[in-house]
């Protein structure tokens, strides 16, 4: 199962490439992974229906107990079998549903890790893994349906969807770690077999709640069901899949896998039974008032899962078994409808049943298949919604008689007429969907007689997908007593109520019969008299419905983050640094001003060297604080980081002093490239009274900094953790550089985290210059490459050291500057993969190779300019950013698919001829990864400070800075 979910993401990194090099075929390549799932489901069949439930299991956090864990049971293996093999279907139909000029790239990534996800979600049998894939399915769900993100509509529903979700998400995340720590573990499986967490308690039943919350959110129940009606924003395929067979069934199947356990709790059923009756009279009503056939399936579906929701989370034997096999008829027909409404609308041109006529002749194959599922929407026999629906009315019929539930008599029977009324109108939207789009009939734009919609004829590979799912529709009709043998283990789970009769066509003239031949005659009859119900919808009172009370509450959120902006960003900085340095005197200063017991001494330095060099950092900050001219203030600030790299040396770290010496040299080079845009001299207003406080507030800081490092440096208790790191390090991370095999290996997800920091870091800055997008058109100069000789007249020839430069005027030109940086450059970009390479034993790394490389690409630019950039580095910032987080992501996991943990590091020694016998450590490559991020950064920081500002001057789109006959410039004069 792990290597599954791990093909279907490494083929969706692969699709962006697949689609370039062969346009729409790549779906047949993509459709692979979840066949390739459906076949091994298949296969694992006869073991699963024997009770054997394979596992797989990976320590993932030990130390929580948190294990990528997955379990195949009866009701994962079903869902898994949905998820994949209309998966595959879907896929093998975007063959056809997109064009060969647009494949849609960025979509078929996302759907087939989409499909992914939703497979390993599926099949967790951990809390908090199965936490992640569902939110890695809201996260994909956004993106899939923000399809198109230049469009408004798009936009707004994929924001709509994510930020539900997101919130029912969040809500279940609480109520697993409740669920979590009150069984003492994380292991879905054993909390499912534990009975004493069936007995109320405060904790379970608000943890159970919470979760509740979370599936009812993503199955789209009332009042969280608006968010699915305007995902149809998304292409049809996304909703065929997203919206039909996997993400909204994610909190059906949920609510199936919990009720067994806590569907009596205290509000399981009060909750799950109203939502899930509500819901279904509601999207079914507003299914008939839609004249857009994909929206009326939109509400058809929320309409749906809530008739799925009400059964799964019922909590009888019955009911169990009705759910359950309703997920799988449901998928089946729901799909097949969603896929023929994209052909319907790639054909005809139009899914408005206001300009459809006569499709029913034009597309008769189509046709007959929407015929079919929608028979089975509406449970027609011998069709398997018609099968499942009447195993459902079975379940209805004991809870009448209480069923065990302990439900009163009224609320029940209020319970199985809203089920009915929800079926009849089921019926009817069906046949409304059926005749609005196939049938022939006069257009209100075209009176006289009616003519058929042209159609464009459609591919027989087209209408496969849909087909195969109406054919499972008509055949799974038959086999109502295999389907039962397969899902009575389910079933049995489940402690309250009677056992149903199972699913067949025929049972008899019994009440659930009556019921389904009531239900359809009703059905009809809202059908056969649509303008009367249409009258009466027209005439129904005005109410605002989720949508607007949503956008209404959105309006709301928004007002008072304006108001709490206007009050708390003022758009001056020294109020956000005081406001930050205030809490930090006021927290921890105050812990230390009750603190009674403090360290009995401590040393001033170890060295002489060392009070040298703090006296001169010192004076350095004195002089940076009192300075008038703002490049005095950042080279004196410099002094004090460059004296904290001697301080490193002093103690012994050479590693850490040479990244410091890295990194302020970076920070100088990003202040001057600010600093062109700053005015000269710091402001010579006459001393007010808020630069007081502003003092005050900074020696509270010191002394507050200070006296927490005095009391942490004299409170350690216990043998530090670092002491073990030198053995560690030689023995598991096949190094002798302690800081470098700490960050590539022992605290490799860290320094993930922090490679990430710096990608959003740099993505912020160029998001500052460039507003929209951080590409820009990058210039290669024509001619022959710097370093050979350029004919620039006839009299003679002359050297061009650095092709950029000749772009510049001669008064802003170095000729010294551009010999010593074209000798520089070369030796810069060595000595960076010298330090890459050598970093896991001696001073160096991927960070500190990355930043003298991104230093040599600040030189080409400072003394040659933008053009200068673009011929050292002709690639965008954002790929080295995304290829670095790829390659470290990557070394990071792929000791996983050879039995090794996240991060492992190997120590491989291949034999050379000539050159011995190299070892190789595997966590190069995550250096690698490092190396490449830190050298994006730096390029977007030269492109955005420097190439940037620029152009926008250039194009005189940024202010000039303000001379040196300011005040302070004609004060300093004076």
């Amino acid at each position: 199962m792990t290597l599954l979910i791990a093909v279907h993401f490494g083929v969706a990194m692969l699709a962006p490439l697949l689609a370039r090099w062969l346009r729409c075929r790549a779906y047949f390549v993509l459709a692979l992974p979840p066949l390739a799932t459906a076949i091994w489901l298949g296969l694992q069949g006869p073991a699963v229906l024997a009770g054997a439930a394979p596992t797989e299991s990976l320590p993932w956090i030990p130390a929580l107990g948190i294990d990528l864990s997955f379990r195949l049971g009866i009701l994962q293996w079903v869902l898994g079998l949905i998820v994949s093999a209309v998966g595959a279907l879907v896929l093998f139909y975007c063959r056809w549903y997109f064009a060969d000029e647009d494949p849609a790239p960025r979509t078929s990534a996302v759907l087939t890790a989409f499909a992914g996800a939703m497979l390993g979600l599926v099949t967790a049998d951990d809390l908090i893994v199965l936490y992640v894939f569902w939110e890695l399915t809201t996260v994909f769900s956004y993106l899939l349906i923000g399809h198109k993100p230049t469009r408004s509509a798009n936009r707004r529903a994929a924001l709509n969807a994510l930020i539900v979700t997101t919130f029912g998400g969040l809500a279940m995340l609480t109520g697993i770690i409740m669920l979590a720590v009150t069984s003492g573990t994380f292991s879905i499986s054993e909390i499912l077999s534990r009975a004493d967490l069936q007995l109320a308690s405060p904790v379970i039943v608000a943890a159970v709640i919470l979760i509740l919350v979370g599936a009812l959110s993503k199955s789209a129940l009332v009042p969280f069901h608006f968010w699915l009606p305007g995902a149809m924003a998304a292409p049809t395929p996304i909703s065929a899949y997203l919206h039909a067979a996997a993400m909204v069934k994610a909190g059906v199947y949920l609510v199936a896998l919990l009720a067994p356990t806590f569907a009596g709790q205290p509000g399981w059923r009060p909750i799950v039974l109203t939502l899930g009756a509500v819901t279904m009279i509601v999207g079914a009503w507003r299914a008939l008032r839609q004249y857009d056939i994909k929206v009326l399936l939109a509400y058809g579906t929320v309409s749906q899962l809530g008739f799925l929701v009400f059964m799964c989370g019922l909590g009888t034997r019955s009911a169990e078994l009705a759910g359950v096999a309703m997920i799988i008829s449901h998928a089946l027909f729901k799909a097949a409808l969603f896929l023929i409404v994209g052909i319907v609308d790639r054909s005809a041109g139009s899914r408005d049943i206001r300009r459809l006529s006569g499709l029913g002749r034009s597309l008769p194959v189509i046709a007959v298949t929407a015929g079919l599922a929608s028979a089975s929407m509406a449970a027609v026999p011998p069709l398997i919604g018609f099968v499942t629906k009447e195993a459902a009315f079975e379940s209805l019929t004991y809870l009448a008689d209480g069923d065990g539930v302990g439900i009163p008599k009224l609320p029940a029977l209020l319970l199985i007429a809203a089920i009915l009324v929800g079926s009849s109108l089921t019926v009817a939207y069906s046949l409304r969907f059926l005749w609005g789009t196939f049938a022939t009939k006069a257009l209100p734009d075209e009176p006289g007689d009616p003519e058929p919609t042209r159609c464009r004829r459609i591919p027989a590979g087209f209408a496969a997908a849909p087909l195969i799912l109406a054919a499972a529709s008509l055949v799974g009709g038959f086999l109502g007593p295999q389907l039962t043998a397969v899902l009575e283990p389910v079933a049995a789970t489940v402690p309250t109520g009677h056992e149903s009769h199972g699913i067949a066509l025929w049972h008899g003239f019994t009440p659930p019969l009556l019921m389904s031949a009531l239900v359809l005659l009703v059905g009809f009859l809202m059908f056969r008299h649509r303008e009367w119900i249409g009258r009466i919808q027209a005439t129904l009172p005005r109410v605002p419905d989720a949508q607007e009370t949503y956008q209404w509450l959105m309006r709301g959120l928004d007002r008072v983050a304006v108001e709490t902006t206007a009050v708390t960003q003022r758009g001056s900085l020294p109020i956000y640094l005081g406001a930050i340095m205030l809490v930090l005197v006021c927290a921890p200063g105050g812990v230390l001003l009750i603190m009674t017991d403090f360290p009995s001494g401590f040393r001033i330095a170890d060295s002489p060297g060392q009070v040298l060099v703090a006296a001169v950092m010192i004076i350095a900050a004195f002089g940076a604080a009192t300075a008038r001219g703002r490049m005095k203030a950042v080279i004196l600030v410099g002094v004090t980081g460059y004296g904290v790299a001697l301080l490193f040396l002093l103690h012994g770290a050479p590693d850490l002093a040479l990244t410091q010496i890295l990194i302020e040299t970076v920070i100088l080079v990003v202040f001057v490239l600010v600093l062109r845009k700053l005015p000269k001299y710091f402001t010579n207003r006459p001393l007010h009274s808020s630069r007081w406080w502003r003092l005050a507030i900074a020696a509270a800081v010191g002394f507050v900094i200070a006296a927490i490092a005095f009391v942490a440096s004299g409170s350690r208790i216990a043998i530090p953790v670092s002491t073990a790191f030198p053995e560690a390090a030689k023995d598991f991370g096949y190094g002798l550089n302690i800081v470098n095999v700490t960050l590539v290996d022992i605290r490799a997800w860290d320094t993930m985290g922090e490679i990430s920091v710096l990608v959003v870091a740099a993505t912020g800055v160029a998001s500052l210059i460039f507003i929209r997008t951080r590409n820009i058109d990058l210039t290669r100069l024509a001619g022959p490459r710097g370093g050979r000789r350029n004919r620039l007249n006839g009299n003679g020839r002359s050297m061009v050291w650095l092709r950029g430069g000749v772009t510049l005027s001669p008064l802003k030109r170095s000729l010294i500057f551009e010999v010593v940086t074209r000798l520089l450059f070369g030796t810069m970009m060595v000595t960076s993969v010298y330090l890459l390479l050598v970093g896991h034993n001696a001073p160096g790394g991927g960070f500190a190779g990355g930043m003298v490389a991104g230093m040599a690409l600040v030189i080409r630019y400072l003394v040659g300019g933008r053009h200068e950039l673009d011929e050292a580095a002709p690639v965008d910032a954002g790929r080295l950013l995304g290829i670095g987080l790829i390659i470290a992501g990557l070394s990071t996991v792929a000791p996983i698919a050879v039995g090794g943990r996240i991060g492992q590091s190997y120590d491989i020694s291949i034999a050379v001829p000539w050159l011995g016998n190299p070892h190789l450590v595997t966590s190069v490559f995550f250096d690698v990864g490092v190396y490449l991020v830190v050298i994006g950064m730096m390029l977007d920081l030269a492109r955005s400070l420097g190439s940037g500002i620029d152009q926008h001057e250039e194009q005189d789109r940024t202010p000039a800075p303000l001379g040196a006959t300011t005040a302070a410039g004609s004060s300093a004069a004076r």
